[in-house]
């Protein structure tokens, strides 16, 4: 399948990046192509600003779900490309419009090549936050398409293009976003006896924090808590009466995850009684484990091995966290990663993905669900 379209598509997604739930462009976007196709073969439902879509089999007994995200980030581009952002401060640097791109090369050849079963393409808005999969998951719009095995990919900037990689079990780890805000009483900077500083209360904190995997958490076990942003005070000779600690958390199991959580309250606790403060936590968007099916895991890469459509690497888990952990605690299936070989990570301003990739993974995805569908 000629792949050209779509990587037209993607540059033109890459222009939109848009927030969790307003991805209004975005969605415009997406029915505006699924209006150019032949619609005899095709239902299509929105969710919000998400959207579903059923290419319908000759045969159904079953249906099987596809599904890419959709939304951007708030960070200022800085790649190469004449196709940049329009959206200032917004940028696709997680690859969900190559996500997108190639759901829609995957849906246009199964519209114009029919299969045995149902197949559910799903559009799913806001995995960056405030989390769309679970709410999603539970619409009356979902479950009247229900599928009976649900599969999806990610890009991997690290692996070459030509390369799928993935393993049975547990692949991407339970997150949770923490903010923790810290309340005292300010006052002047020479006369610290008549104040209560919050950035020495934060500094602490995040000191402490940091002792929660290494003394907290069984070292055969994998954790991290991550404090990446700081705020406090207003002007270097004010002590500041506020202070707000952003981070997250990620764990390969749920007891890990409520572990770290019960001390992370044990040592807010213990800050505001020894600097005498109050404080409020907030754990934002929780994400639960992306967990592969086994038996459909190893059926897909023994798959992989006897056609060769595509390099297999079986690969470590990885403490990234992923929405699509939610459809996979009810509905079957496995994501995997997709070589784009870039030297920039994930969420990075300066990403670049090689497009190649995308006719990769139309590929990949149509040879296999047409194995799968008949």
């Amino acid at each position: 399948m000629n792949a050209q379209p779509f990587i037209a598509i993607r540059r033109e997604l890459h222009k939109i990046p848009e927030p969790g739930f307003a991805e209004f462009k975005t969605q415009r976007f997406l029915l505006d192509y699924l209006a150019t196709l032949p619609q005899e073969r095709m239902e299509i439902k929105t969710w919000r600003t998400g959207i579903l879509i059923k290419v319908k089999g000759a045969n159904p007994t079953k249906r099987l779900g596809y599904r890419a995200d959709m939304d951007g980030l708030p960070i200022p581009e800085e790649t190469s490309y004449a196709f940049k952002s329009t959206h200032p401060g917004y940028m696709h640097a997680c690859g969900h419009d190559m996500h997108m791109a190639i759901a829609l090369g995957v849906l246009t050849y199964f519209v114009e090549n029919q299969v045995k079963d149902d197949l559910i393409f799903i559009f799913q808005p806001a995995e960056e936050g405030p989390g769309g999969a679970q709410p999603m998951l539970a619409s009356e719009e979902f479950n009247e398409w229900r599928p009976d095995a649900i599969f999806a990919l990610h890009i991997a900037p690290e692996y070459p293009v030509g390369t799928i990689a993935l393993k049975p079990g547990i692949l991407f780890a339970n997150t949770s976003e923490l903010f923790i805000d810290l309340y005292g009483k300010g006052g002047h900077a020479a006369f610290p006896h008549t104040a209560n500083d919050m950035v020495i209360a934060a500094a602490h904190l995040a000191t402490q924090l940091q002792s929660i995997v290494s003394r907290n958490i069984d070292p055969l076990d994998s954790a991290v808590v991550t404090i990446g942003k700081i705020e406090g005070g207003t002007k270097q000779n004010i002590i500041a009466e506020k202070a707000r600690l952003e981070g997250t958390i990620r764990t390969l199991s749920m007891e890990s995850m409520q572990k770290v959580k019960s001390r992370i309250e044990a040592l807010v606790h213990g800050t505001e009684a020894g600097f005498e403060c109050q404080a409020a936590i907030d754990y934002g968007a929780n994400y639960c484990q992306v967990y592969n099916d086994e038996t459909l895991t190893h059926e897909f890469m023994n798959w992989v091995k006897d056609t060769g459509v595509a390099a297999l690497i079986e690969c470590k888990t990885a403490m990234t966290g992923e929405d699509f952990g939610y459809f996979l605690a009810e509905i079957p299936g496995f994501l995997f990663w997709l070589g784009v070989d870039t030297p920039y990570g994930l969420h990075h301003a300066k990403i670049e993905p090689n497009e190649s990739a995308i006719e990769v993974a139309i590929h990949v995805l149509t040879q296999y669900l047409s194995w799968k569908a008949s």
